[in-house]
C-alpha cells in the first residue's frame, strides 16, 4: 500500500465520525491497539523531543523499508502517533521524505490539538524524517 492509498484510508475511517469526541475515542482506540514498544526502546535517545508527553520511536532499517514503532504514555498522542506509524512505516526513505501527509488537515487533526499537541505532532513528523534521511544516507554511503 502506498502511502497516499494509507492517507486515504485514515481520511476514510475518520470521515464517518464528525463528532469530535467520537474522533478522540478513535485516537484512543488506535493507540491502544498498537503493540507496545520494547522497554529496550524506552531509552533517551529514542524519546522525541518537542512532545509535551513523553513519545519513544524505534526506527528500524532493513531491506530499503523503514519500519517504525513507538509508544506514549498519553492516550491521544498515542493514536497520533499510531496513525503516522501507519502512514509512514514500511516505506522506503525517500517515499518519506518526500510526502505530503495531507491526511492530518483532511480529518481536521490539527485544527483540533491544542497548541502543544500540534508542536508534538511536527516534532514526530519530523523525527520520522530525519531517521529517514539518516538511512538514506547510510545507504549512499
Amino acid at each position: 500500500m502506498t502511502i497516499n492509498e494509507a492517507q486515504d484510508e485514515v481520511i476514510e475511517e475518520f470521515s464517518d465520525l464528525t463528532d469530535w469526541m467520537d474522533r478522540y475515542q478513535l485516537l484512543i482506540d488506535l493507540g491502544n491497539e498498537q503493540q507496545p514498544l520494547d522497554d529496550k526502546y524506552k531509552t533517551e535517545s529514542n524519546l522525541i523531543d518537542g512532545c509535551q508527553s513523553r513519545v519513544w520511536l524505534q526506527a528500524d532499517y532493513e531491506g530499503g523499508r523503514i519500519t517504525f514503532s513507538a509508544e506514549s504514555d498519553a492516550l491521544i498522542v498515542k493514536g497520533i502517533i499510531a496513525l503516522l506509524i501507519r502512514v509512514l512505516s514500511g516505506h522506503t526513505p525517500d517515499e518519506i521524505l518526500s510526502a505530503d501527509l495531507y491526511f492530518i488537515d483532511r480529518i481536521g487533526l490539527k485544527e483540533h490539538l491544542s497548541p502543544t499537541r500540534s508542536n508534538g505532532l511536527l516534532a514526530m513528523i519530523k523525527q520520522m524524517r530525519v531517521y529517514a534521511l539518516a538511512f538514506k544516507a547510510k545507504e549512499e554511503a
